[in-house]
């Protein structure tokens, strides 16, 4: 009988010290600065860059960095429902993938950037490409590509490898040279993608009361029917 797992401690609040800067250092260190400064507003900012490069990471981080200043958030994304609302109480808006919006979702997310921008409310936004190459009506396109603009980049294998080393030690969970190589050298290396796997290849380990090495993440890849 195959033994299920337990769920192992909660996901962990994405902060800025729990951010592998990498090349992005520039972004970071503005989004701290913007975090100290609220509820004053400042001039928006807007992240971009591929999937799995740390977008979300960085704007969680901002509103966990504000809540613990004292300071409310207000989040949207594409899966948030409609009506989109700022409550009163917030002193910043955070809108993520901005490119997954409907049409529908982009006048609204206009309107909320102009009601966050009237209020004083700093604003933070990410997508995955510069603003003016977003496929978005203009006038919100315009508003995204108003203030500060990061691109950020993949983190370097060097910066990966110790993404995942502070995500397993953070789990209890020994990485072998061998097992990072496989993981490296066999899979997309998106922080997202990865931190999943991590999430998985835990699970398993804790199922079959085994240690994580390169034979048990290949059975867990046989048991899962999955082709590597």
């Amino acid at each position: 009988m195959r033994q299920i797992p337990l769920a192992f401690g909660p996901a962990p609040v994405q902060t800025f010290d729990g951010f592998v800067p990498g090349a992005n250092a520039a972004a970071l260190a503005h989004l701290r600065g913007l975090a100290a400064s609220l509820p004053h507003a400042a001039a928006p900012v807007y992240l971009w860059g591929p999937h799995g490069c740390g977008k979300t990471h960085l704007l969680r981080a901002l509103a966990e960095d504000a809540r613990q200043r004292g300071q409310r958030a207000a989040w949207i994304d594409a899966s948030c429902a409609l009506p989109w609302q700022v409550d009163a109480s917030a002193a910043l808006l955070l809108l993520d993938a901005c490119e997954d919006f409907d049409a529908v979702q982009q006048q609204a997310a206009f309107g909320l950037f102009i009601e966050a921008a009237a209020s004083g409310l700093a604003i933070a936004a990410a997508g995955a490409l510069p603003p003016v190459d977003m496929p978005l009506r203009d006038d919100l396109r315009t508003r995204l590509g108003w203030g500060h603009v990061f691109a950020l980049a993949p983190l370097a294998e060097g910066d990966t490898r110790a993404a995942l080393r502070r995500e397993a030690d953070r789990r209890g969970i020994f990485l072998s040279d061998e097992v990072m190589d496989y993981l490296l050298t066999r899979f997309s290396r998106d922080m997202q993608h990865l931190m999943t796997l991590l999430d998985r290849l835990d699970e398993f380990a804790l199922s079959q009361h085994r240690a994580v090495t390169v034979p048990l993440l290949r059975r867990m890849f046989e048991q899962e029917g999955a082709t590597l």
